[in-house]
């Protein structure tokens, strides 16, 4: 249990959030693009602050001073000047870390995550999404492989290099790029995890204070996206009765976070590690099947294998197959040829 000063200072933390939340929505309100969206941001600072008054009654019920006014600390100051200059989409990811709801009406809806109108929904579109997260990994893994040691061949290659040379400095590459890919993975997952987790846990704090109060908030963002008043009222009163499908809801549609999405830091990693492996792996793998300088052959297979993954890439963007395919041929292309030209370059000066 907390001591009193320790609970006039949680208490005293969470107004000030409230405040500066209510300072940053009539900010976003004021520079939001249309009608919809700078109401749903005046009823969010007009439901913060309410919720503001209600941690001033608790200070003054654990005899703590409620702060007279509130001033933004700097990094607040910044975003609102940020917000501003550049609009509250293009800050969507900050304002989401910074507990800022209603972020989730710039996100465009896909298949599989519509807006949800009854609790059956609310369980469709929060299943698990790991697997098609992790294969969409796998395959820019392999295209970042196979761009980037293809390319540290053809340099060596354009210095002249002998096979055993260009074998050595391919495995070297390989691993070292591999390594690297893995270690920033884990980094940018673990990090967005542990600030899911934060926000995940303030917002569970907030639900069991004020439940009634964030159904409201919920019932605005819903609103906001089409649903009649009462329906969207219907609808937020309904996730509520499920405490944990309400945590995920209220993550996904508050904070615009989609907690379905994270997988583990260290699967990335693992995954990134061998799909890199795997793709740097390919224009490699002539060098030593055959021991001898088959450069062309390694260059054949490098664009097979890019246009491959291109095709690929087009079940994520919905472009044309056959255009992805070529784009990522021509990028492959373009460093390939950068490189080779560098290598050579060397070889003549120092040669």
């Amino acid at each position: 249990m907390q001591s009193p000063s320790k609970e006039i200072a949680t208490a005293v933390a969470s107004w000030k959030a409230e405040k500066k939340s209510v300072y940053l929505y009539q900010i976003i309100a004021k520079y939001s693009p249309n009608e919809s969206q700078q109401k749903l941001f005046q009823q969010l600072a007009k439901e913060a602050k309410s919720q503001s008054m209600l941690w001033g009654n608790e200070i003054t019920k654990l005899e703590g001073k409620v702060p007279t006014q509130y001033k933004p600390d700097i990094r607040t100051y910044l975003v609102g000047l940020l917000i501003k200059q550049f609009g509250p989409q293009s800050m969507q990811s900050i304002l989401s870390a910074m507990k800022i709801r209603g972020m989730s009406i710039y996100s465009k809806e896909i298949p599989g995550h519509p807006m949800p109108r009854n609790m059956e929904d609310i369980g469709r579109q929060h299943k698990s999404l790991k697997s098609g997260n992790n294969l969409r990994a796998v395959v820019f893994g392999i295209n970042d492989g196979l761009v980037s040691n293809a390319s540290l061949i053809l340099g060596m290659a354009g210095a002249a290099a002998n096979v055993e040379t260009i074998i050595i400095a391919g495995v070297a590459g390989l691993f070292a790029g591999a390594c690297s890919m893995a270690a920033g993975e884990f980094i940018s997952v673990r990090s967005q995890r542990e600030m899911f987790e934060y926000q995940i846990d303030l917002e569970r704090k907030e639900l069991e204070l004020y439940p009634a109060q964030e159904a409201e908030e919920l019932a605005i963002i819903y609103q906001a996206r089409g649903l009649p008043k009462d329906e969207a009222k219907n609808v937020a009163n309904t996730i509520m009765q499920d405490p944990k499908n309400a945590l995920d809801v209220l993550a996904h549609e508050e904070l615009g976070l989609s907690p379905e999405n994270l997988v583990s830091p260290y699967g990335a990693a693992i995954f990134s590690f061998i799909s890199f492996v795997l793709g740097a792996g390919i224009p490699l793998l002539p060098f030593i099947i055959t021991h001898h300088l088959t450069i062309n052959f390694s260059i054949g297979l490098t664009a097979l294998s890019l246009f491959t993954v291109g095709c690929i890439l087009s079940l994520y963007t919905g472009h044309s197959a056959l255009k992805s395919g070529l784009r990522m041929l021509l990028i492959g292309a373009a460093a390939g040829g950068i490189t080779y030209f560098i290598g050579y370059i060397f070889k003549v000066t120092l040669g």
